[in-house]
């Protein structure tokens, strides 16, 4: 649809206050989950997108995770104690470093199969057991989340981003198949995800405080896994999810009518926008039957990278920051520097390669 002058200005704006609102407000931070329900309702109004398809697909799309994040809840705390003793075993027999190393390593690079969900799970309940005072958890989350959201896009199952690339160019003239990512990016993959291992087994002495035990640990951490606490949670993944849905639909239209036909390098840096809408839509945008492999390389990787930048940006990044109550501000703190970084690095490499 061709979108009025009014309609892409408020577009615009809106981008922005999803941006800047809760990296600035305290309110909007510790409610970002209806603030952001909000942007997308007023996103799907202006461009005028309702339909009862959009809300059925709003109300359906966060039940599986949801479901997740309740299910796994509910078998962590169960399981709580013995998750504990496995971590306190691993940091006392090969190290913190190392441990930490492995963590980000593992879950990066298995995340394409128990899926981004999954491996955001475990992340979050194994944090917590870790021997790090609260910025060293923040950075280790942080460094994993990007190694989940890099590693989980290399299957069909591993995040809807990759579903969706594989559905759009099973035929002529790629053929896609279930490796084709693996094929096409599983290298940049792997660098990133060490490279983001390497980061987090050098978390700086001072922010490493003594190991508690596991009864310490668990007396620290119950209120984590009330039943109370679960199903809070639970709902607020729900809601973040839901207007994740409608802020995309509603600013998919803006996307079609700015970036849909752009070249390699302008999409890499325009797909910066994946930090706050869900990578999934805009390839779907993007990613058409007849792209280069070049362009495809280009556009998958800013996504993958840029989502690790803001909370919205990635489901990992959702459930561990409401598992773990890490702000807007904390977060961006320790990724949106890290993220530019890593943009700038994976430009230069792919024009190089590619």
């Amino acid at each position: 649809m061709e979108l009025a002058v009014w309609q892409t200005t408020l577009l615009s704006l809106l981008i922005a206050v999803v941006l800047f609102l809760p990296l600035t407000v305290h309110k909007v931070e510790e409610n970002l989950e209806a603030f952001l329900f909000l942007c997308g309702i007023v996103a799907v109004s202006v461009s005028k997108m309702w339909s009862g398809h959009l809300v059925l697909t709003a109300l359906e799309d966060p039940i599986k995770i949801t479901l997740a994040v309740l299910i796994a809840g509910l078998l962590f705390r169960k399981f709580n104690v013995h998750l504990q003793k496995l971590t306190h075993k691993a940091v006392k027999t090969i190290g913190l470093r190392w441990t930490l190393f492995l963590i980000v390593f593992l879950l990066g690079l298995t995340s394409s199969v128990i899926t981004a969900i999954i491996a955001a799970l475990i992340l979050a309940e194994v944090t917590v057991m870790l021997p790090l005072e609260r910025k060293g958890r923040t950075r280790l989350v942080v460094f994993s989340c990007f190694a989940i959201g890099m590693g989980a896009v290399l299957t069909s199952i591993g995040e809807p981003l990759g579903t969706v690339v594989l559905s759009k160019l099973k035929g002529a003239p790629h053929f896609a198949d279930f490796w084709f990512l693996l094929e096409h990016l599983g290298w940049y993959v792997f660098g990133g995800v060490v490279l983001m291992a390497g980061m987090a087994s050098s978390i700086r002495a001072e922010v490493i405080q003594k190991a508690p035990g596991p009864k310490a640990a668990e007396n620290n951490e119950g209120d984590g896994h009330t039943i109370k606490s679960i199903v809070v949670r639970a709902a607020k993944v729900y809601l973040f999810v839901m207007a994740l849905v409608f802020l995309g639909d509603g600013l998919k239209p803006l996307a079609m009518q700015t970036i849909s036909h752009l070249s390699a390098n302008w999409l890499y840096w325009i797909n910066a926008l994946s930090a706050v809408l869900d990578n999934a839509t805009l390839a779907a945008i993007e990613v058409t039957p007849d792209i280069s492999t070049r362009t495809l390389t280009f556009l998958l990787m800013s996504l993958i990278i840029s989502g690790g930048m803001l909370i919205p940006g990635n489901i990992p990044n959702i459930i561990c920051a409401s598992k773990l109550g890490i702000k807007s501000k904390e977060w961006a703190k320790h990724a949106v520097a890290l993220g530019a970084a890593l943009m700038i690095a994976c430009f230069i490499i792919l024009n190089v390669a590619l």
